[in-house]
């Protein structure tokens, strides 16, 4: 899908034709899509399909005069195993000061700059608006952390009564997904870095000092995915303990119950063989053997209580 959307009144809106100064969505693109823009706009046919690629990382590339910033962005995944991963996303600077977005999702909807009026973006300026890009895609890494650990709140509340292992196979999902977000948000980082020290993009010095702002939340990001991988890795094997621990007391209650329960189960084996036995011709036999069973049974349920062995 390739949607052509022009500046007006602090944001993108619908356009009819490519022009000077215009932006391209272009959202999971076909062959032939890709072909048109590559003919039309004479872009280099890699800077359309490195994007594509989920392993891209983040980076920074020129050929012929176009510029490739290649962004990690973090997605949402409803009813994934893995709830958060990330993604790459290609912003292509052509001559003309027209800006590409490529990647195989929608950033313009993942990042909400479609219906919004973009805060702090001048005139549709390209810098502005790349810089705008890289503070909202680290607000909503920050958004996703919040999110994954009230996830992880959750999850560890069921697992101080869990006996399966299915709490701790989420918890391990969510470190993944926080493995995919540090390592993201590391190259965006370091891309970021670069583009600050070269003149590729062309920064004021308000430009310079936004991206040192953006810079910052970034490393906000990093810090807290740092701090909430390691709190769950040192937790993984303390729940994992827990659930087997829970287990064993299952099994002690269970082993208890049946040690109990032979006491009535053995007397009526006894008494159930063809042979000579005590009180057979008894007239009250049954409940002798019944009550004298069931004393024995409370006693020894008394006795396991007195030395906590339920």
């Amino acid at each position: 899908m390739i949607k052509i959307l022009r500046w007006a009144e602090n944001r993108f809106v619908q356009a009819d034709q490519i022009e000077r100064h215009c932006l391209i969505n272009v959202v999971n693109p076909g062959k032939e899509e890709l072909e048109k823009l590559t003919v039309e706009m004479r872009i280099p046919s890699d800077f359309l399909t490195d994007p594509m690629d989920i392993d891209e990382r983040s980076r920074i590339e020129t050929e012929n005069g176009f510029l490739l910033i290649v962004l990690r962005l973090p997605k949402y995944n409803e009813g994934s195993d893995v709830p958060f991963t990330t993604f790459p996303a290609g912003i292509v600077l052509t001559k003309d000061d027209t800006i590409v977005f490529v990647s195989s999702s929608d950033i313009m909807d993942i990042l909400n700059l479609s219906d919004n009026r973009l805060k702090g973006v001048a005139d549709g300026k390209r810098s502005s608006v790349i810089l705008h890009i890289f503070l909202k895609t680290a607000l909503l890494y920050l958004r996703y952390l919040k999110e994954i650990n009230r996830k992880y709140g959750e999850i560890e509340h069921e697992l101080q009564k869990s006996l399966k292992n299915k709490e701790l196979i989420k918890l391990l999902n969510i470190e993944k997904s926080l493995v995919f977000f540090m390592t993201s948000l590391k190259s965006n980082e370091l891309m970021m870095e670069r583009l600050m020290k070269t003149e590729l993009l062309k920064l004021t010095a308000d430009d310079k000092d936004r991206l040192e702002d953006v810079l910052i939340e970034n490393r906000q990001a990093i810090e807290t995915a740092n701090i909430y991988s390691n709190i769950l890795s040192g937790m993984m094997d303390a729940f994992a303990s827990v659930i087997s621990n829970n287990l064993n007391v299952v099994m002690k209650i269970l082993t208890s119950i049946t040690v109990i329960l032979m006491i009535p189960t053995l007397a009526a084996s006894i008494y159930g063989m063809n042979i000579e036995l005590p009180f057979q011709h008894l007239p009250h036999a049954f409940y002798i053997i019944t009550g004298t069973s069931f004393c024995a049974l409370l006693l020894c349920a008394v006795i396991f209580k007195i030395n906590k062995w339920f």
